[in-house]
């Protein structure tokens, strides 16, 4: 693994270099991104943070994260899914997120689209987690910003017809929600998200 790769953390211990950008990564690194996720509120924030992302920082929407979590009422999609004309009309006057109208409009559609999901599959997380990727068969960590199955995800949520949601957006949600571990393998958290994998109940699809 190539230095370049790795950065010194707080407590002397190497981490991916991505989380020395900035204070707050450190944490965020260390005990979310990776790690599995099968709760269908926190995977439907992850991919509307994700969306909202587009053109900007991650840390501008870190920092903003419990701001879009009031506004958006926790992101609870079954709620957001009845927001109307009026709720975007808040939304666009609320400082505290992102104030972009394709954005806030496109999240709260996919939050109907999140609802039907979630009846024909019995979760979400059951249909996201059918994208898994196996570590010995994806590219080495973060050297890409797309993968097959980034691109066959998208692909389906399109037709699903969910917005903001193409191949690079969808690929850092799954890098985010322990999809796939794209921690480098010398940083110190990648060995606990692949213990964290290991022991993770993959959400059963609903049965027909």
């Amino acid at each position: 693994m190539s230095e370049a790769q790795i950065v010194t953390g707080s407590d002397g211990q190497p981490r991916c270099r991505w989380c020395a950008a900035a204070p707050e990564f450190e944490a965020y690194h260390d005990h979310e991104w990776g790690f599995p996720v099968g709760d269908d509120i926190r995977l439907f924030e992850k991919l509307c943070l994700e969306s909202f992302q587009s053109g900007l920082s991650w840390r501008t929407i870190l920092a903003k994260r419990e701001n879009f979590r009031k506004a958006f009422d926790g992101f609870d999609f079954h709620r957001m899914a009845t927001f109307g004309e009026r709720q975007v009309d808040r939304l666009l006057q609320d400082e505290g997120i992102v104030r972009h109208r394709g954005k806030i409009e496109a999240v709260i559609h996919n939050a109907g689209r999140a609802v039907s999901l979630q009846t024909e599959f019995g979760s979400l997380a059951a249909y996201f987690w059918r994208y898994e990727v196996d570590r010995a068969q994806a590219a080495p960590p973060q050297t890409v910003s797309t993968s097959p199955e980034a691109l066959a995800l998208a692909k389906d949520l399109k037709k699903r017809g969910w917005k903001f949601v193409g191949p690079t957006t969808v690929y850092a949600f799954m890098q985010a929600m322990g999809l796939l571990n794209d921690h480098v393998p010398d940083c110190i958290v990648a060995l606990r998200v692949d213990q964290a994998r290991a022991v993770f109940k993959v959400p059963v699809l609903l049965q027909r």
